[in-house]
């Protein structure tokens, strides 16, 4: 059994996925996704502690060897992810329990479901295959399953961000398939060990440069890279709060997963930062994400379109500790993935968790919300010091990396502007609490109660979550920190 968890990982939800159009029921369809997505969850637990102990797992599909067979090749790098990925599937399934038969029409919960099962196998497999062209698959899997699970949403608007999503989507794979194509002209597989290897001899090839050129642009639509990040706020904000949950948690993450994977573990970060100076455009671009997006979330008036332009900003974060090209800065970026898909997941659930009550997601109408649900507005408060990086939550440990790494590379400036890229958050998540706390009710006769426990309850332990690896940090720093070494030391 052991032997196949790299394999059942992705099966067993792509195979529970069509199964839930055969149970029509709302509550019936609602269950087997908590009990599929907890089976996964324990899965990838059993996966990534079969990586710590044997290293690199490696599984034929069929026994059959590459470059004929498709290979899944999963490192530290890549059990990390399909480990927080499946977490939060496990527990955004849970939450689904009540957000979806509040949002959705009943004759939609298996559609959910179907869909929703699909999406986490595509992230999953993203993260466990070896193979070019099959991650590619995957992206393709999880892409449309993420532009059918918006269009979910009760608004009219929703099938706008979908559609426009959609439009995103689609080019930003065209570019990633053209430059997987060009590369296997050039190397003759598919096979991202030994395309790596065979690559080295090409790097200043003409075609292999084009190849590089398409991926990096590719990549950065797919993960809302700034200036490429339009799709996102729309989409996050129109979506069902579940799925905003889980996409804000997952997609992008799973996005900066694959452009880690490419410049590091294909072309080589020797290769990518200082013969090509990639660093030189993605640094700048980076640093005007964080203040940029930042400062239009400031001036945001819904709730999810706040936390979405922050999350724009985070993703900047995460793609300037890559191009520090060093362990510190890259374990800072690999950690933060983590440690924003807890913080940022959490954030989005606890905004449910006040829609579900409010029936809306506009701060002037929830006002005096830390009065009536107590607990999912100390949720969001928590959660806002992690966006910031106050010590003892998650957020701090990913932004002193990130720090670290700068001064490392003696770039002084650049960990001056992480610190005050925080100074924005600071006045956006203050917005966030004032309103909460200090503000009187919209209607001071309306009658709210705190959320419902299904919703609650996994709120909560994802804030707590995010909380305690603030404090024990050795466990999710030791598995970045490892994963930054080998992606450093993959290639020469």
């Amino acid at each position: 059994m052991s032997h196949h968890l790299p394999a059942l990982t992705i099966i067993v939800p792509l195979i529970a996925a069509p199964l839930c159009l055969l149970v029509r029921g709302r509550k019936p369809a609602l269950g087997f996704i908590v009990a599929v997505t907890w089976a996964v969850f324990a899965m990838a637990i059993a996966l990534i502690h079969r990586v710590v102990t044997e290293g690199v797992v490696v599984y034929r599909l069929g026994d059959w060897p590459s470059p004929w067979g498709i290979e899944y090749r999963i490192d530290m790098l890549g059990a990390f992810v399909i480990l927080f990925v499946s977490a939060m599937g496990a527990a955004v399934g849970t939450y689904s329990t009540r957000s979806i038969a509040k949002e959705l029409d009943e004759r939609q919960a298996y559609l959910f479901g179907t869909v929703f099962l699909l999406c986490l196998a595509g992230l999953m497999g993203i993260a466990a295959t070896g193979d070019m062209f099959n991650l590619f698959v995957f992206l393709e899997i999880s892409a449309l399953s993420s532009y059918a699970l918006i269009s979910l949403g009760r608004r009219r608007r929703a099938l706008l961000a979908a559609f426009q999503y959609l439009v995103t989507g689609t080019i930003g794979a065209t570019f990633i398939l053209i430059g997987i194509g060009l590369l296997y002209m050039m190397t003759g597989t598919l096979n991202m060990a030994e395309m790596a290897e065979k690559i080295q001899p090409l790097e200043h090839h003409r075609t292999v440069l084009v190849a590089f050129a398409f991926l990096t642009v590719g990549i950065s639509l797919k993960m809302a890279f700034f200036p490429l990040h339009f799709w996102l706020p729309n989409a996050y904000a129109s979506a069902p709060s579940a799925v905003t949950a889980f996409l804000a948690s997952t997609a992008t993450k799973v996005s900066v997963y694959i452009f880690l994977r490419f410049v590091f573990t294909i072309f080589g970060g020797a290769f990518a930062f200082r013969q090509l100076a990639l660093d030189a455009v993605l640094m700048p671009l980076a640093i005007a994400g964080m203040f940029i997006a930042s400062a239009v979330a400031i001036f945001q008036t819904d709730l999810k379109r706040l936390l979405a332009y922050s999350s724009v900003a985070q993703i900047g974060y995460m793609v300037l500790g890559a191009s520090l090209a060093n362990v510190a800065g890259l374990t800072g970026a690999i950690v933060h993935m983590f440690n924003h898909a807890l913080t940022k997941g959490g954030l989005f659930l606890a905004v449910g968790c006040l829609m579900h009550r409010y029936g809306s997601s506009k701060l002037d109408d929830l006002r005096g919300a830390g009065r009536t649900m107590p607990y999912t507005s100390l949720a969001i408060a928590l959660g806002g010091l992690g966006l910031i990086g106050v010590p003892t939550t998650a957020g701090f440990v990913s932004k002193w990396y990130l720090v670290s790494g700068a001064f490392d590379r003696g770039l002084w400036p650049v960990a001056a502007m992480i610190l005050l890229s925080s100074l924005l958050a600071v006045v956006y998540v203050w917005r966030i609490v004032e309103t909460l706390y200090l503000k009187e009710p919209a209607d001071p006769h309306k009658t709210v109660r705190e959320a419902p426990l299904p919703l609650l309850i996994p709120t909560l332990l994802v804030i707590g979550a995010s909380l305690w690896f603030g404090l024990s940090t050795s466990w999710s720093v030791g598995f970045a920190s490892q994963a930054a070494s080998e992606l450093l030391g993959s290639h020469p």
